[in-house]
């Protein structure tokens, strides 16, 4: 007989009386008990459902407790989950819906109409009712899914393309949050304070799932910078994007003093403060660690591969590198036959974990063609290890390494020199096709007062750390960088 989900069965071993979701406003905190049995609840109702045993859910509701009762719920009934973002609008909820073609959806009563409007043609249940029912005389208590069975369905962030369903079965989310449990050492007594977005791997498999494995206590809170200050004081984790560590910087920056010194202290009971999802700037790893005395946990992964890589969480962490191969990972640099790479020799990041996808939802030749002859997933990212074993990425091999005057650039390495102006408060930085170049260094800057820089003095500054034909070329300054709601520079739309 082949194992049931690892995920359940830890879920099952937890201390019922102990907190799994703490309060929040209006709502009251959840044991580990109320959980699995809620869960259950929410199982036994779908479970009589047609289509949904063995088939897809998919699920909008906001970030708390009903999110995750309905999300462990699913699993029991043997379904696949497919958690969609509120932030996303009806055309990309529609993009989802009509791709993974579930039997049903479960949607909040406030955001139940505008996936109506999404997907027309799918039954929706409401998450309040579904998870406040009395389960229906079943057998939904002895449904255990399989390990390897496919449990969790998510879609890329789609910065390079349209984008794709991800499939993850049980046991490889189950590698992915053990392997960051030993790595980062989490403990039953962590406190999370949860600000980010639950449809992506970052928020609900690293995040969530990574407390949830080990019996931690998980605060749910909308993120706002001053707000979320405050609550560091009663969390032992926190993981953002750099978007947000920009913004609670900005606050922090512009509080007066009095405050600084109470978000300071109350930041000094953090263990562990990660940055992923996007290149963390050293200037502000530098600037929050002055602010807290907590140096930022920089690590690296993709939906298809879970987390590869990591700085240590004992040890000292290298400022814009993304660390060593996590435990149970094998990360290779490669050249384009696929030969591994020697130190200080940039090439593709070409994995091997047993947190691997299953395959890109109903696209087999895409799968395929995600994999070299040897079975290692091309992550088309370029990076390069040093001989202590530390990568530092370059950039997506698809459009932030620049083919320019016979050079090939990193447009990481020159944003942040650039980033080090002090009149840009962001940056871009990519190729635009150019007969005489190849492709032309060009950067998109978001100014950080009224005073605009021009090309010349982005020159002139950056030529003291880049070669010459590593300079920008030419210049666009606008009022913001297009973004998703992990914070990730949407490049594609520069072009």
């Amino acid at each position: 007989m082949k194992p049931p989900s690892p995920l359940l069965a830890r879920l099952a071993a937890h201390a019922p009386a102990s907190s799994a979701i703490a309060a929040a406003a209006g709502a009251e905190g959840v044991s580990y008990g109320d959980l699995g049995a809620r869960a259950q609840a929410v199982a036994g109702v779908l479970a009589a459902l047609p289509d949904v045993p063995g088939g897809a859910v998919a699920f909008l509701i906001e970030p708390g407790a009903a999110f995750v009762q309905t999300l462990f719920g699913i699993w029991h009934a043997g379904a696949l989950a497919i958690p969609l973002s509120p932030l996303h609008a009806a055309p990309e909820l529609a993009h989802v819906v009509a791709d993974a073609t579930p039997a049903l959806l479960v949607a909040s009563r406030a955001l139940a109409p505008r996936l109506a409007a999404a997907a027309p043609a799918v039954p929706i249940a409401i998450a309040e009712e579904v998870v406040a029912a009395t389960p229906p005389d079943t057998h939904v208590a002895r449904l255990h899914p399989r390990a390897d069975a496919d449990g969790l369905m998510l879609y890329t962030s789609g910065t390079t393309g349209r984008p794709k369903g991800v499939r993850l079965s049980h046991a490889a989310l189950a590698a992915t949050v053990s392997s960051l449990e030993e790595a980062w050492r989490w403990r039953r007594d962590d406190r999370l304070l949860h600000v980010l977005p639950l449809h992506h791997t970052h928020g609900l498999i690293v995040a969530l799932l990574g407390a949830l494995w080990v019996g931690a206590e998980v605060r749910f809170l909308p993120f706002a910078a001053a707000e979320t200050w405050d609550a560091l004081a009663g969390a032992s984790v926190f993981m953002a994007v750099p978007t947000i560590y920009a913004k609670l910087m900005q606050a922090f920056d512009a509080a007066p003093p009095a405050q600084r010194t109470r978000w300071t202290a109350g930041a000094r009971g953090l263990r562990l403060a990660t940055s992923g999802s996007a290149g963390l700037p050293a200037t502000l790893h530098a600037a929050f660690a002055g602010a807290t005395g907590l140096s930022l946990l920089e690590r690296y992964g993709m939906t298809e591969i879970g987390m590869a890589l990591s700085n240590p969480y004992d040890g000292p962490r290298v400022p814009g590198a993304v660390g060593c191969d996590l435990p149970g990972v094998a990360v290779d640099i490669t050249d384009e036959s696929g030969r591994t790479l020697p130190a200080d020799e940039p090439g593709e990041l070409r994995v091997r974990t047993p947190q691997m996808f299953s395959g890109y939802h109903g696209d087999a030749a895409a799968t395929a063609s995600s994999f070299d002859a040897d079975g290692r997933f091309r992550t088309g990212d370029t990076g390069v290890r040093d001989v202590a074993g530390v990568v530092r990425l370059l950039g997506r091999t698809s459009i932030d390494i620049i083919k320019s005057g016979g050079y090939k650039l990193s447009a990481l390495e020159i944003e942040a020199v650039l980033l080090d102006h002090p009149a840009v408060a962001e940056v871009a930085v990519l190729g635009v096709a150019d007969a005489t170049f190849g492709e032309l260094v060009t950067a998109w800057v978001v100014p950080r007062g009224p005073a605009e820089p021009s090309l010349a003095e982005l020159q002139a500054f950056a030529r003291e750390r880049l070669a010459p034909y590593k300079l920008p070329r030419a210049l666009h300054v606008i009022a913001e960088l297009p973004r998703n709601v992990m914070g990730k520079v949407q490049k594609q739309r520069l072009r």
